[in-house]
């Protein structure tokens, strides 16, 4: 996934959720809870849906810390 596009490291920090308990809210910025609430249930499709499954993954295998230098 982020092989294919380097760039959707820049939209994790920059994207606001458009709906939902967090709208407004940055997509790394989305409790876990959140994001494995659409693991289980199934993310959105569409550009969305790569985002909070990225953001899943980051999470899941601990290395948020990639996106530090993209807050800036």
């Amino acid at each position: 996934m982020l092989a294919g596009d380097p760039s959707i490291l820049q939209d994790l920090v920059r994207v606001k959720m458009p709906f939902g308990k967090y709208k407004d809210q940055l997509i790394c910025q989305l409790p876990v809870a959140y994001l494995e609430w659409f693991a289980r249930k199934g993310f959105p499709k569409g550009q969305l849906g790569i985002l909070l499954e990225t953001m899943y993954e980051i999470q899941l295998n601990g290395i948020a810390h990639l996106l530090i230098p993209f807050k800036q």
